[in-house]
């Protein structure tokens, strides 16, 4: 088992970043959910209601974030992460976040067509994320590391009509050599480059799987309606892929093999 693709979400709901390689900390690949956009009443956003934000192209580099869509252009903006934090939420969870100022809040308001702002992760976040293994994680989900296998993809489409691609679900770390779907559901300790990965949990499936990440269109039921009929299990929703917390820092690099410690039963 090999890693076959890395990606990186600087922006929560935002598009994606690929990397050959990429330092994971205790909270995940870099930069990934360092930045999250919230409403004017601080609540997080999301592809869940805001399916525009899967065509909002991120980069960091050099101290500046840049978004840039195709239809306002671009914003760059110098990272503030030492700046007085405000409150924010995430899945009605209270946190903080440092604003990133009225550029930038003003261009995502364009976009998104409501009023909306931009906060980083502050340095002291300490976020403790929640399953079997707890870790950290800045503004994703749930844990810090998302994996996902083509073998998993190849099941789901083989039930499909019209076969999806790997975006649809923002995995971070893909893998490619399994012969069964779904065998990341029974990871438990694993080292992938120089990273020790511990499992947390199974990742449950949301709206956000239902829309083009190339068109920032919502498309119909699929993938959750097939989902529901095959990978509906003890938890609330539909399991694809599996969540990790980071034991060791490292980096990862394409073409990595998984040296597995230990396995699980499936949680399903």
């Amino acid at each position: 088992m090999r890693v076959s693709s890395l990606v990186t979400y600087p922006v929560k709901g935002c598009a994606g970043s690929t990397l050959h390689s990429a330092h994971v900390s205790a909270t995940g690949l870099e930069h990934d959910r360092a930045f999250m956009i919230v409403d004017s009443d601080g609540a997080f956003r999301s592809q869940r209601s805001d399916p525009v934000l899967a065509v909002v192209q991120c980069s960091v580099a050099g101290g500046s974030l840049t978004l840039t869509h195709e239809s306002t252009g671009s914003v760059t903006v110098p990272v503030d992460r030492d700046s007085a934090a405000r409150e924010v939420t995430l899945f009605r969870t209270p946190m903080h976040g440092i604003d990133q100022g009225d550029e930038v809040a003003t261009w995502l308001t364009e976009v998104i067509g409501e009023p909306s702002r931009l906060v980083a992760a502050p340095r002291d976040h300490g976020r403790i994320t929640d399953g079997i293994s707890p870790g950290s994680a800045q503004f994703a989900d749930s844990a810090a590391v998302h994996i996902l296998s083509t073998a998993t993809l190849d099941g789901l489409n083989s039930r499909l009509d019209v076969a999806l691609p790997m975006d649809r679900f923002r995995p971070n770390i893909v893998v490619d050599g399994w012969d069964e779907p779904h065998r990341e559901d029974e990871l438990r300790d694993v080292t992938i480059g120089g990273v020790r990965l511990v499992y947390t949990k199974l990742a449950i499936r949301c709206a956000v799987t239902t829309v083009d990440q190339t068109t920032g269109v919502r498309t119909g039921p699929e993938p959750l309606r097939t989902l529901g009929d095959y990978r509906r299990g003890r938890q609330n929703g539909v399991a694809f892929g599996s969540k990790f917390s980071v034991l060791q820092d490292g980096t990862v690099t394409v073409g990595d093999e998984l040296r597995v410690e230990s396995w699980g039963e499936s949680e399903l």
